[in-house]
């Protein structure tokens, strides 16, 4: 698959260069939620050196501080063009993980799908997605982690939401660097999504947003 410049400068790393390709893009009109899905690209090509061991966290770290700055330009123009809000999604990477890598492009992306995102931030206590699920009213909750130790976490973090009678109200969506299925169905969550692009497909279905 061929990438763009963008994607590629993303993906090398390459912080003034992708800053320079949006602002250039920008002034010959492109759409900003074009240059976002080449940002998004990106993104996805660091993604994959990582899981090949060709990256590590510092990397991966330093790829969301680009994707942040590099998307700032864009966000007026995304605001002005996002549709209507369909749903809200709960989102936070649970309690004893301190990651917010992953989160944060998920919070980006959902966000430009029309989705509002009630972000919560790292290392959320249990009841903090209980309150914030009836404080919003949210449909969706989105909870994420890169550390195996916290899969129990997860999973008493559903339980609280169960205990609460809010279980049947809202789509539990997971992902994070070593979720998979067999994760999915240890903790109780309804969708393993193993990119922020799954997680919005899920989303949306749920919503019934085509």
């Amino acid at each position: 698959m061929s990438h763009s410049p963008l994607a590629l400068a993303v993906g090398d790393l390459e912080e003034d260069k992708a800053i320079t390709l949006v602002l250039d893009k920008l002034a010959k009109g492109e759409p900003a939620l074009a240059i976002l899905e080449e940002l998004q690209a990106g993104m996805a090509i660091v993604g994959q050196r990582f899981e090949e061991c060709e990256y590590y966290l510092s990397e991966l770290i330093y790829s969301a501080d680009i994707f942040k700055k590099a998307g700032a330009p864009l966000q007026d123009e995304l605001a002005r063009c996002a549709p209507k809000s369909f749903g809200t999604l709960v989102l936070g990477t649970v309690k004893n993980d301190i990651h917010d890598f992953g989160k944060d492009i998920v919070a980006t992306v959902m966000s430009s799908n029309g989705i509002k995102v009630v972000d919560l931030g790292v290392n959320v206590e249990h009841q903090a997605f209980v309150d914030a699920i009836k404080e919003s009213g949210a449909t969706l909750v989105g909870m994420s982690c890169l550390l195996t130790t916290v899969f129990d976490d997860m999973k008493a973090a559903i339980q609280a939401i169960k205990d609460a009678g809010l279980r049947d109200q809202v789509t539990i969506l997971i992902g994070g660097g070593p979720v998979d299925e067999a994760t999915r169905d240890y903790v109780g969550a309804d969708h393993y999504c193993r990119t922020a692009q799954d997680g919005v497909a899920a989303a949306k279905q749920v919503l019934g947003v085509s």
